[in-house]
C-alpha cells in the first residue's frame, strides 16, 4: 500500500502533517523563541531596527520547525522495522505513506532548514548544520547512535536541550559568549535524562531492532534510577549560575525558579522511582505530563527572569 492510491479517503497532506509529529514541536519553538527574547534583554540591539530582530528569530523559528519535522521523519523511515511493533498505526508502518514519498519530504525539510538558516546569520547557520549532522547521527548509518545507550541521549541532548538555546540566541546575539552556552547547559541536562522516557513503551521493538536503550541495558528500575537526577541538577545549576553571576537576568527570581523547578523534579523522581515497573506498561505514565510542564516551565520562567531584570 502507498499514500493515498491505497487508502482514497485519506489525504496526502493529512498523512504528511502526522509523519512530522507536528506535537513535538511545542517545546522547541517555545525553548528558541524564549531563548532569542533572552538575548534581546541581556543583549539589546543597538544598531539593528527591532522589525529586522524580530524578523530573524520568526525565520529562525521556521527554519527549526522545518528541522524538527526533517528529524521526525527520518527517525520514522530509518525506525520502520520497530515501529512495525511499536506503532503500527504510523504513516510509514500502516502503508498510508511510501517511502519514497517519505524520503522527498525529509529531504524538503532539511533542504528548507539550511537555506532559512542563511537568512539568519552565519553563527545561526552553523548550529544548524552541526544539529543537522546529529539529527542524522542518531538515527542513520553508519552511526546510529539510537543503538549505543547514553549515546543515544546525548544526540538527542546537544541538538534538542543545548543548541536549541544557543541556536536562539544567535539569531539576536552573537554566541561568542558564555552566557548562552551555560542556558544551553541547563536544558541540555534536562534532556540528557528525559529522552530516555520515551524508551521505556517501546522497549519491544528496539530490542529487536538491536538499540540497547537504557531501559534494555539496565532494566527498568534500575536505568530509572539512573535518569532521576537530571531532572534535579539542571534546575540546581540554574540556581547557582544565578547566584555566582554568569546569568545577567534577575538574580533572586532565577535563584527562586531553580529552586522552585528542582522541587518539581523531585517530585518528577518520586512518581518514577515508586512503581518504575509502570513506566514499561503505562504510555501516558503520570511523571510525563509533569517532566513535559516541567520542561515549558522552566523555557518560560527563565525568560521571565531576564524580562524582569
Amino acid at each position: 500500500m502507498t499514500d493515498t492510491a491505497a487508502h482514497p479517503s485519506t489525504s496526502l497532506v493529512s498523512e504528511l502533517v502526522r509523519f512530522s509529529r507536528p506535537f513535538t514541536l511545542l517545546p522547541p519553538l517555545v525553548g528558541y523563541i524564549t531563548a532569542g527574547f533572552i538575548a534581546f534583554e541581556a543583549r539589546p540591539p543597538v544598531d539593528t531596527p527591532f522589525a529586522a530582530v524580530l524578523a530573524k528569530v520568526l525565520i529562525g523559528a521556521f527554519s527549526a520547525a522545518c528541522l524538527n519535522a526533517a528529524s521526525n521523519a527520518l527517525n520514522q523511515i530509518y525506525d520502520l522495522d520497530i515501529d512495525r511493533l511499536n506503532k503500527p498505526d504510523r504513516p510509514l508502518p500502516s502503508g498510508r505513506l511510501s517511502m519514497r514519498t517519505a524520503w522527498i519530504f525529509t529531504i524538503v525539510c532539511y533542504v528548507l532548514t539550511l537555506a532559512l538558516s542563511l537568512l539568519v546569520n552565519f553563527e545561526f547557520f552553523v548550529i544548524v548544520v552541526v544539529t543537522t549532522f546529529l539529527t542524522y547521527a542518531y538515527s542513520g548509518p553508519p552511526f546510529r547512535t539510537k543503538r549505543l545507550g547514553m549515546l543515544a541521549n546525548l544526540t538527542i541532548a546537544i541538538p534538542r536541550g543545548c543548541l536549541l538555546k544557543v541556536a536562539g540566541w544567535s539569531a539576536v546575539a552573537t554566541v561568542l559568549d558564555w552566557e548562552p552556552w551555560w542556558i544551553g547547559s541547563i536544558f541540555g541536562l534536562y534532556v540528557l535524562g528525559a529522552a530516555t522516557t520515551k524508551d521505556y513503551s517501546d522497549m519491544e521493538g528496539d530490542r529487536a531492532g538491536g538499540c540497547r536503550t537504557l531501559p534494555i541495558l539496565y532494566g527498568v528500575e534500575k536505568s530509572a534510577w539512573i535518569i532521576s537526577p537530571f531532572f534535579v541538577l539542571p534546575f540546581l545549576l540554574l540556581s547557582w549560575l544565578a547566584y555566582d553571576g554568569h546569568l545577567t537576568g534577575n538574580r533572586p527570581f532565577l535563584i527562586g525558579l531553580g529552586l522552585f523547578l528542582a522541587s518539581w523534579g523531585v517530585y518528577i523522581c518520586y512518581l518514577i522511582l515508586r512503581k518504575p515497573e509502570s513506566l514499561a506498561v503505562d504510555e501516558n505514565h503520570v511523571s510525563w505530563k509533569h517532566m513535559y510542564l516541567l520542561m515549558m516551565a522552566a523555557q518560560v520562567g527563565v525568560a521571565v527572569g531576564y524580562g524582569v531584570g
